[in-house]
């Protein structure tokens, strides 16, 4: 595989970093080709022990019953029954190697059984936290990879005092942890390794005060660290506080993102050297409504395949949509596949209108009783099995299906991060407009200037504080014929939140430009910079949420309804096809109907008609097409 390298904007200036996240071809063929159902188990059962309130490590003779019970062929037997064709299970917890040796041991013979039996395996290398107890005995240099607070005290995971937080990025650790995950690929040889806990980058330990002062001499001149009151760098501590208060503030939350994205970097990078095409993924739960430090996803997700996101549930509630679409489109425009509890009928759909090659994770498999997710006592439901069997039938309308985007909404780390809140909350909006109103759009990062060609409108909405190269990059793409959206004041401060003198983006044409009040219509906006003339158009009650896909010859719209008791029925839909396209055929497909329902349709010039009669989880309206005569003469036509 020919490696590429990218250009990353980050807050310290344009630097080259290696992309690591494998182009879609050169991915495994299976992933495609099969996509992914899940089934999950991946807390050994030492772990198991302390975690329900054991004192030490040693498992009952029921415990270790019902774990062999758990890894044995009649199990996997069952998740084949269930549809599951991948799963993920353990392989180190981070008791030491020596401790868990038994376990991981079980998992080389765990994943020989789920290969044999044509199961894909994901492996859990490791936690952002370690068992101190068993791992300092049997490693006493471990001390040392501790992360620590302002107070020099290690922070545990939250309700396990017996788990202390690590420094991912201690020389130490990452070589004594290159060993798990080589175990990982050569032993277990793993289709995917699992990295878990990633939130917290840096702490006030040793290495991190060091590589924190080194990041400093690294980003700024000697001139602004005077200025910042830094004669003498080896007395820089950490600030106290993650608040953006001033400049030494918002270089901690910037380091910060920066050394978890390195720290997962570095592992991916290492595992490529292993095996090619080893797929690699993290868990630093979802994007939510704006970027959180430590956790900068546009930065971290180019170091692999995949992540996690285990919030709540989606759904309809108190008249507001929950959704995990903002989840989604992050992943689909990071080109990385989303794992997320899909214990509904409702949340598979959603994984198959917006997820890239997932049907999501159905069931917990632990002791060898089968469970709707960890820690729950519910059962998988059955009518999840007709989703299931749809996944895997109809794998024709998801794989190699590019999501159509009008508009790209920028997510912009200096904004959210450093500015008020009022401005992230401001982008947030926005993206959840787009998605009440179902118009085909992205989220996007800072990275992502560098290809804006493919959207029709760029918005900028809370952007407050954007670089130079990050102002002309929307620039280029304005006088290239894009159009830009701006909601509220925009990069009227640079990278490092300090104001500027002249106002930004004023000399471009006023007809590619379109400025709203905060509380302004920002999709009546949008439409009128396209002339009315988005791709997609579809009306309904709220609740009702969609995604449109291209596939070679055709387009596939998936609707997804959540309100559950409320069927969404006459939705009118309007979609302008490419210049070199004419409608054929509309037929609707569902997981709950076994023939396809074909739609009376009309077409005018590019744009097709038609009505979708009921909605009551998930349709498909799959759109044929055909080249025109246009095309096939050779005659020229519009975009």
């Amino acid at each position: 595989m020919k490696r590429m390298l990218i250009p990353i904007l980050c807050l310290t200036g344009l630097v080259h970093a290696e992309l690591l996240t494998l182009p879609l071809n050169d991915r495994p063929e299976w992933l495609s080709r099969e996509g992914i159902v899940m089934a999950g188990s991946w807390e050994p059962l030492l772990f198991r022990v302390r975690r329900d309130g054991g004192d030490g490590y040693t498992p009952t003779p029921e415990q270790e019953a019902a774990y062999q019970r758990e890894r044995s062929p009649e199990m996997i037997a069952r998740l084949r029954e269930l549809g599951v064709n991948f799963v993920m299970a353990h392989c180190y917890k981070g008791a030491g190697l020596t401790a868990e040796r038994r376990s991981m041991d079980d998992a080389v013979r765990f994943a020989r059984l789920c290969h044999e039996a044509g199961l894909h395996v994901g492996v859990y290398v490791y936690s952002g936290a370690f068992l101190w107890e068993p791992l300092f005995q049997e490693v006493p240099q471990a001390r040392d990879w501790v992360l620590l607070d302002r107070e020099g005290n290690p922070p545990t995971y939250p309700g396990a005092p017996y788990r202390y937080r690590w420094n991912r990025n201690h020389p130490g650790a990452q070589a004594y942890y290159r060993r798990v995950i080589r175990f990982a690929v050569h032993d277990i040889e793993a289709d995917l390794v699992h990295f878990d806990n990633y939130s917290i980058g840096a702490g006030h330990d040793p290495v991190s005060v060091r590589r924190f002062r080194q990041y400093l001499s690294d980003t700024f001149t000697a001139e602004r660290l005077e200025e910042m009151g830094i004669t003498d760098l080896e007395a820089v501590d950490p600030p106290a506080a993650d608040r953006p208060y001033d400049l030494l503030d918002r270089a901690w939350l910037d380091f910060c993102c920066q050394s978890l994205a390195e720290s997962y970097h570095d592992v991916s990078q290492y595992a490529r050297e292993l095996r090619r095409n080893v797929l690699v993924e993290c868990n630093p739960g979802g994007p939510g409504s704006r970027i959180r430090p430590h956790t900068d996803h546009g930065r971290l997700l180019q170091g692999g395949e995949a992540f996690w996101d285990e919030g709540s549930p989606s759904g309809y509630r108190n008249g507001r949509l929950h959704t995990r679409i903002r989840t989604y489109k992050v992943g689909r425009r990071m080109d990385n596949v989303v794992f997320t509890y899909t214990t509904t009928p409702l949340e598979m759909a959603e994984s198959m209108a917006f997820n890239l090659d997932c049907l999501g994770c159905l069931c917990w498999f632990e002791y060898g009783k089968i469970a709707a997710r960890p820690g729950s006592t519910d059962l998988m439901s059955p009518a999840l099995e007709p989703f299931v069997k749809f996944f895997h039938a109809r794998r024709d309308l998801l794989r190699d299906a590019e999501v159509v985007a009008d508009v790209a909404v920028l997510r912009s780390f200096a904004s959210q991060v450093f500015g008020d809140p009022s401005y992230a909350n401001l982008t947030g909006r926005i993206e959840q407009a787009l998605i009440d109103s179902r118009v085909c759009f992205h989220i996007i990062y800072n990275h992502h200037l560098n290809n804006l060609a493919r959207y029709r409108v760029l918005v900028l909405a809370g952007c407050v504080a954007m670089s130079d190269p990050q102002i002309a990059q929307v620039e280029r793409y304005v006088r290239s014929g894009g159009k830009l959206c701006i909601v509220g004041p925009v990069a009227a401060h640079n990278e490092w939140m300090f104001p500027r003198e002249a106002p930004s983006f004023d000399d471009l044409p006023p007809s590619r430009v379109i400025r709203v009040a905060e509380n302004g219509d920002v999709v009546a906006a949008i439409r009128r910079l396209c002339d009315a003339d988005l791709t997609l158009t579809v009306r309904a009650a709220p609740g009702l949420c969609s995604e449109l896909t291209r596939q070679a010859g055709r387009h596939v719209l998936h609707l997804v309804n959540y309100r559950q008791d409320d069927p969404a029925e006459d939705v009118a839909v309007s979609i302008q096809l490419p210049v070199a396209d004419q409608a054929e055929r509309v037929a609707l497909t569902s997981p709950k109907r076994s023939e396809e329902i074909l739609l009376p349709f009309e077409t005018n010039g590019r744009r097709v008609t038609f009505t979708v009669p009921k909605v009551d989880v998930y349709e498909i309206a799959v759109v044929k097409t055909k080249a025109s005569s246009k095309e096939l003469t050779g005659s020229p036509g519009l975009r």
